[in-house]
């Protein structure tokens, strides 16, 4: 078998989105000739652990882990949080005001921890790695980011021992939504924008999630990039027979930040509580992980908070098992610049779950593309509050009627075997 060196930040018992792209992959690699060897951190900020992960774990990988020295407690402590308490990714506002404080940490952290705040890890990682290399021989290395130290560590490896070297961008460097927000000076942003450009110029090949971000990559540096999306994994759909909900549940699973608040679908069902009145006493919104603050003030500002079940976090499990209980599974992108090529892992959870999605987003986006594609759901625009009223409205006739369902098609080319043979195609490629 060829042998393949994974850098990741996110690795099992870590749990949340980041780290399913690469556990898969790593699970199905020896399947089509390589065996991956995956190099993660010792202990890292995480932001949920789920130990249930840990059974994709193929046996007998060697796995090789670097401790890290991260900004973060020094942040938590600036900030008046406790020790145990999780930064959450993305802004998640869980107070009406940031303090000054909070202010000034986001400021040192956007500026002096460049690319991100494990830019620590990068000088220790690629000493013990260069090491571990003289008595290890590999034929590919893989990054995976964000965080984009990974591709860092991985770039420093390709230039000390010409190993070719697959750099895989699960979101956007300088054009993820919360860019903006870092609070950058122009210094600070001019660094960002030449280590993005270095990394995606010295790799030997370059993956992303969607097709948006291989286009904007493609303006950047002029080179081919290729787009592996990500998919769910037929392994984690139980042959267990799931009874669906009683009640007409809506489900949202993952962090319902400020720019995920679906206003219109919150004022379509506030209208339609009022217009069927059979609906007060079958809605239940169901909403899996974190929820900002905005959110639930919209909630309550369209009388629906007395209709919504919070739960915290579940573990993946559990998760596939509340997307396949729902009546309707809910997925709304990120309001931002960058929306058209946000292309959430979700998606293709939601697809397996064979429960009908509704796609609150750009509607010539990426997510809207495959949603209509694949035929598992419809795709709305932010504000077209007349076709969520329908949508819902037909949906909700047939939940009475006993025959609420979609008939997704041409939805196995996202499944996690299917992708890791393109993944391969690719490393067969820069090591031929």
């Amino acid at each position: 078998m060829k042998k393949v060196l994974v850098i990741t930040y996110y690795w099992p018992p870590s749990g949340g989105a980041g780290v399913q792209r690469w556990l898969k992959f790593v699970k199905y690699l020896r399947q089509y000739g390589w065996e991956p060897v995956v190099f993660t951190v010792e202990d890292g900020e995480f932001p949920e652990r789920d130990n249930s992960l840990l059974k994709d774990v193929p046996d007998g990988i060697e796995i090789i882990r670097e401790p890290i020295k991260e900004p973060y407690l020094l942040y938590k402590l600036f900030i008046g949080r406790g020790k145990k308490e999780k930064i959450h990714a993305g802004f998640l506002t869980e107070k009406k005001k940031n303090s000054l404080l909070q202010n000034i940490a986001v400021w040192i952290r956007g500026n002096f921890f460049i690319p991100d705040a494990r830019m620590l890890w990068i000088k220790p990682s690629v000493n013990k790695l260069q090491k571990w290399l003289t008595q290890n021989k590999v034929d590919a290395l893989v990054s995976t980011g964000p965080p984009h130290s990974c591709h860092l560590i991985a770039m420093k490896l390709r230039k000390l021992t010409g190993i070719p070297w697959l750099a895989d961008f699960r979101d956007p460097w300088t054009k993820i939504d919360y860019y903006k927000d870092l609070k950058l000076t122009a210094r600070a942003d001019r660094k960002h924008q030449r280590l993005e450009r270095e990394v995606i110029s010295y790799a030997d090949a370059v993956v992303t999630v969607g097709k948006t971000m291989q286009e904007e990559f493609a303006t950047l540096v002029s080179r081919d990039i290729d787009c592996i999306t990500n998919g769910y994994d037929d392994d984690d759909i139980t042959k267990e027979n799931v009874v669906p909900d009683t009640e007409f549940s809506i489900a949202h699973v993952g962090t319902m930040v400020k720019t995920r608040n679906p206003v219109a679908l919150w004022k379509a069902l506030s209208e339609l509580l009022e217009e069927e009145s059979g609906l007060k006493s079958h809605l239940l919104l169901k909403l899996v992980g974190k929820v900002d603050v905005a959110v639930q003030e919209s909630l309550t500002q369209f009388g629906l908070h007395t209709y919504v079940k919070f739960t915290d976090y579940l573990n993946h499990d559990d998760v596939v098992k509340v997307q396949r209980q729902s009546q309707i599974l809910l997925l709304v992108i990120n309001r931002t610049h960058n929306a058209k090529g946000v292309l959430t892992g979700k998606l293709f959870e939601y697809m397996a779950a064979r429960r009908p999605v509704i796609c609150i987003g750009p509607v010539d986006g990426d997510a809207a593309e495959i949603v209509n594609e694949t035929q598992c759901g419809k795709a709305v625009d932010y504000d077209d509050v007349n076709s969520l009223k329908k949508i819902v409205r037909d949906y909700y006739m047939q939940y009475l009627q006993h025959r609420l369902n979609t008939s997704s098609v041409n939805v196995e080319k996202y499944s996690r075997r299917a992708l890791t043979e393109k993944l391969v195609q690719v490393l067969d490629r820069i090591v031929s």
